[in-house]
This record gives structure tokens, sequence and C-alpha cells, in this order.
């Protein structure tokens, strides 16, 4: 967790067709990623459902790795300090915690926070100079690849050149491999973890590259930024798509617009890795799952994370090196392709033949592409039956879909071959859209620095574009904009939508963002939404 959660708003949605190329032949030891899967030395997949504990700040606090377990984790992402927040944990520290995560059955996710905010928090410490601090501490960890996986830096850059992510990753792990680490290196999103500006998500396969064993797994942290369901389906979609790993391994309520229903449902049907945060001991106890250590006083997240629907107790299975359930690593068959009916102007019915399984079928994973020929498939919902009925879609439009399958084990099928679907003409009528502007950050200067969000909301027919125009009065300008194309003409701004977020079906929203500065006067503008 970061000392601040910087929103901005921004649509993560996009188009990739990126693949990744099969890895050299280096053996990975212990836990390890296969084909773009966390899996264990002996194959079964290890989908990561834990909770984050603040070790560092309450070493006395140990009692907390067997309430964690008993509240249904198999992992727990234990805050280790080389030395910025107080007293340096040490070698002796590490074999601490990786005994105790050892003696309550679970997965240690071992982190340095003192990367946090890097380029912008004055007291952070580089990725170089953490990694000098896991090779203080490497002979407790060799030998534990089965039980350890080892994520270099929290949340390792700020807002500040979050471009510098890409280069000072990839050198940390090249240094951690080169020293004979083999354990799963986890790495953080820069954006205080939250990879609002993409950085992460573009240039990914570049820091997948350094890394000779493909023992790599990428760790997003889902807070204020995560604000819609979309935003969270999307990015997961842009590396399961690419067969990278992917953890959410921190995300909560921070605020009210973090989606945490979503994070969840969608962790689970892509059969990914998630992390809360945390247990206690925040400064803000809206993040706390239980008050002051005591696992008796669960607080109303924690309730939800470890009872609620796609929570621990739903969905955690104990890893099968402490003899947990099932060493199942067999894939259900591939579904049957979908039929359609009941085509309406914002709606179509799926139905396909089940899979099976050795075991059991979970669910199934519905993927959706928007065009005659598109090959871009993002998730738009699961079903536990053979049935699925996708809304909101807009009128006249051509949509393809496919299937896949899943266990309770996390082993994924196949996907189906993919059935076109067009929806019928709307009834007519064009009703309105509306915008409206927000400013989410605001920042002193000569001049001042502030962000701001626009949000469309469609009116009662489908649409498939728009355009936000307004005049700023005090002599505002904008300096970077996200998820809108800007045609400026002096004071004033036309916005149109991206090719990916113009389509709204009726009372749909979508948003876009820019960062700007101001003098003297900041005040709102008077916006106008057009669309088609």
């Amino acid at each position: 967790m970061k000392p601040r959660v910087v929103v901005l708003a921004s649509c993560l949605c996009f188009l990739f067709s990126v693949a990744i190329a099969a890895r050299p032949a280096v053996a990975a030891v212990g836990i390890r990623v296969s084909n773009g899967r966390l899996v264990e030395a002996n194959g079964t997949p290890l989908m990561l459902r834990g909770i984050n504990h603040p070790f560092t700040w309450f070493a006395a606090q140990n009692q907390s790795f067997v309430a964690i377990k008993a509240a249904g984790a198999n992992a727990i992402r234990v805050v280790l300090s080389s030395g910025r927040w107080q007293t340096p944990n040490g070698l002796a520290d590490v074999t601490t915690v990786i005994n105790l995560c050892k003696a309550n059955r679970v997965i240690c996710i071992l982190e340095n926070h003192d990367t946090t905010g890097f380029g912008e928090a004055s007291d952070a410490v580089s990725l170089d100079a953490v990694v000098s601090f896991w090779l203080s501490v490497q002979s407790a960890l060799t030998g534990q690849e089965n039980y350890v996986i080892l994520n270099i830096g929290n949340e390792p850059i700020g807002n500040n050149n979050a471009a510098q992510w890409t280069a000072a990753t990839a050198s940390a792990v090249t240094r951690l491999r080169n020293a004979g680490f083999q354990h799963t290196i986890m790495v953080d999103a820069p954006n205080w973890g939250q990879d609002w500006q993409f950085v992460m998500r573009d240039t990914a396969t570049t820091v997948f590259a350094a890394d000779p064993s493909g023992n790599l797994i990428f760790s997003i942290h889902m807070y204020g930024v995560f604000d819609t369901d979309a935003k969270v389906t999307s990015y997961i979609d842009s590396f399961t798509s690419r067969n990278l790993a992917l953890c959410v391994c921190e995300f909560g309520p921070s605020d009210s617009t973090v989606h945490v229903d979503a994070i969840l449902s969608a962790t689970q049907a892509a059969a990914i890795g998630n992390l809360g945060w945390s247990w206690s001991g925040n400064t803000d106890p809206i993040l706390d799952m239980v008050l002051g250590f005591n696992p008796a006083q669960r607080s109303s997240w924690g309730t939800r994370y470890i009872t609620g629907a796609n929570g621990l107790g739903a969905t955690a299975r104990e890893a099968t090196i402490y003899g947990g359930a099932s060493g199942d690593s067999v894939a259900p068959t591939t579904p049957g392709v979908p039929t359609t009916s009941g085509i309406t102007s914002s709606s179509v019915t799926l139905t396909w033949a089940a899979s099976a399984d050795n075991v059991g079928v979970a669910g199934y994973d519905v993927f959706r592409a928007t065009g005659a020929t598109s090959s871009t498939f993002t998730t738009v919902g699961t079903s536990t039956t053979t049935t699925f009925t996708n809304t909101n879609l807009a009128a006249s439009t051509p949509y393809r879909y496919q299937v896949r399958a899943r266990d309770a084990a996390g082993n994924l099928s196949a996907f189906s071959a993919p059935v076109a679907a067009t929806t019928s003409a709307g009834s007519g009528g064009n009703g309105a859209c509306t915008a409206t502007y927000s400013i989410t950050d605001q920042w002193p200067g000569t001049p001042g620095g502030f962000g701001a969000t626009v949000v469309v909301t469609n009116g009662t027919a489908a649409s498939v574009s728009w355009t936000v125009t307004w005049t700023f009065a005090n002599g505002q300008t904008i300096t970077t904009l996200w998820n809108g194309q800007d045609t400026p003409s002096g004071a004033t701004h036309a916005v149109q939508n991206m090719p990916y977020n113009g389509s709204l079906g009726p009372s749909q929203s979508a948003s876009f963002g820019f960062n700007g500065t101001w003098s003297g006067t900041n005040s709102l503008p008077v916006l106008t939404c057009n669309r088609s």
C-alpha cells in the first residue's frame, strides 16, 4: 500500500495482438510460471488467494500468520524493509517469516517496501538498492523455491518519470538471476502500483524477456484508478491474452469508487491471484480486515473479502506442497461452439455444449470481440451453466463470441470456436449525452497543476461516437490527455472518443482524463456533449 492513492480516471481498454514466444529451455525450480500461469513444481495451478501482512512494522504480531491461515488464505504477502522505515529486517527476520509461512501452510510472498513511490517520495530507494538487500539475505531464501515468491520491491516508482520502470525492473531481474536466484520473481507496477500510465502494461514483454527462465509474474495494485468493472477486466485481459502471468496482489476499499466485487470476480474468472490489503495496522482503518490484529474483530472489508462472493472461503485452495486438495492438473475439454438466440438491438443469448473434466467443471468464461472480423477478445462475463446473455450492446453492430471452461483447480480449457452475431436495429430516438467535469487533484506552483476527469453518459439510444466541447475561462491549459482525442482551438477544446470507447449502449458511460496547468483561478468549464 502506498501512503496516498492518486485517483486519475483512465480507461484501460486497448487493442493488443502481441504474443509471447516460447521461452528458452532454462529450468525453473519450485513454484514457476508456465504458459502464462503460476504453477507449483508438480504442475498444479497455483491461484494465490491471501492477505498482506505489515510484518516490518509489527514484528511482534506473529499470531497473525495463524489467523490469516485460519481465515482461509493460501498465501501471505509479507512486508519487509531494508531500513527506510526503522531498523532493517535481516537474515534472522527473513528466516523467521519463511518458517512462519511454512508452519502455517501458506505460500510466502516476500516484498521490500522501501521502494514505494521512488522518484516522488524523497526517502524511497531504488530497485537496484533493494536487489542488494535480497543478495544479503540470499542464504535464507536458497532452497525455499517451493514456498517463497520474491517480490522485488513494492510500488517501485511514483508518478514522476514512470517510464524509468522498464529499464530499472529489467536490470533488477537480471541481477537476481545472475546471482543465482531461481525463485518466481514478482514485479510491481509504477504509478504507486496502479500503472495508470500503462508503462508496465505496454512494456511487460521487455521485462519478461530479461528473465531467461521466464519465471516472472507481474503485480498490479488496484485502488482508486480501478473505478469501473471495465477498467478491471480490460487490464487483466491485457496480460492473460498475451500469456503473461499477473496477480492483483494489493487491493481494497481505499475509497467508495474501488470496484472490489469486480476485482474478485474478474480474478476468479481469469484464474489469477488476488491478495487483499491488509490484515491490520493501517493508519486508515478502512483497509484493516481485523481491528487491532484481533481476528474476532473483523471489519466489513474483512468480512467481504474472507466470506463474501468470490472471497477466500469460496476460492482459496491450499498449495499441494502442503498436502492441499488434489494435484489436479487436467484441464476441462473444449466447450462446444456457441449458438445464438434471442437477438435484440441490445442483447444476445449464447448457448453451448458442456465441457467435461476429470473432477468437475466450475464454470465458463465468455469472451467478446466487436466487429465482424475482430480477433481481439475480452472477458464480458462468467456462467456456471451453459448459457449466457450479453446485454447493453450497441444496435446494428456485429460481435463475435467464444467460451472457455475452468475447473476448481484453475485449469483452463482451450477456447471454443467463435460464433458471430449482429444486433438488430434500434427502435429510433436520439437521446442526448451528458458530460460531467471534475477536478481530481490540484497543486500550487507557477503555474500550478491539476488533474481532471470527464465522464460521458449516453442517453436513451445506443451511439457509436461522442464529442465533448468546452472553453476554459481562466487560461488553463492541457498538457497530457488520455482516452480521448483533443482538437484545441485557443481556450476551446473538443475531445472525441477513441476507437475503443465510442460505442455506448443506452445510459452507458465512458470517461477521459487529463493533466493541465492553471494560475490564479481554476473554475469548472461548461461542457457540451454531442453523440451519433
